[in-house]
């Protein structure tokens, strides 16, 4: 066994990457007050070739130069928008057939080991600010409030990993029509 050299990956190029098919989900970030959190996500969702990111709020945007740090490019290829108001943006993407499922600790929440992709619909996948979580008008407006399980002492995960994990489960579940 060997490791792979980066010339034997096939990677995508930007543009390549541009017009290739996505999977049927968006991020969401609302107040993350991390740049270099938000250079992870893009990163992480160039990987799993996320349609669109939204930042919401004081969430920072490119070009930054923390962003561009952890984004290592991905900042580039993957489609964003922001928006000032993260209700605005919810309700824009409910009206669009997004299912709308904030990552939060809630009392009726859902565990990611029991949350079921259905392959005709469209995800959104809310992360909050790092000390507050999801805004809670939009915890209250969900379709769904999705929680990774832990099992240590903590009861809490970083925006970056939690991000990989919700994704990771996403794409190894959906199973186009």
């Amino acid at each position: 066994m060997r490791k792979i050299k980066n010339e034997e990956l096939n990677r995508l190029s930007t543009d390549e990457y541009k017009s290739a098919e996505k999977n049927p989900v968006v991020l969401v970030l609302d107040d993350v007050r991390s740049a270099m959190n938000v250079g992870s996500a893009f990163r992480t969702s160039d990987a799993f070739r996320v349609e669109k990111i939204y930042l919401c709020g004081i969430t920072a945007q490119p070009p930054h130069r923390e962003i561009n740090k952890t984004a290592l490019g991905a900042q580039d290829s993957v489609e964003w928008e922001h928006a000032e108001q993260i209700t605005d943006c919810i309700t824009n993407l409910k009206q669009a057939g997004y299912q709308i499922v904030a990552v939060e600790q809630a009392d009726e929440s859902t565990s990611l080991l029991n949350f079921k992709i259905r392959s005709d619909q469209k995800y959104a996948f809310v992360f909050g600010n790092e000390v507050f979580g999801v805004n809670d008008k939009v915890v209250e407006t969900a379709d769904t409030v999705l929680e990774i399980p832990q099992y240590g002492t903590k009861h809490s995960l970083n925006i970056s990993v939690s991000i990989g994990v919700v994704l990771w489960d996403f794409v190894s579940k959906y199973k186009p029509a």
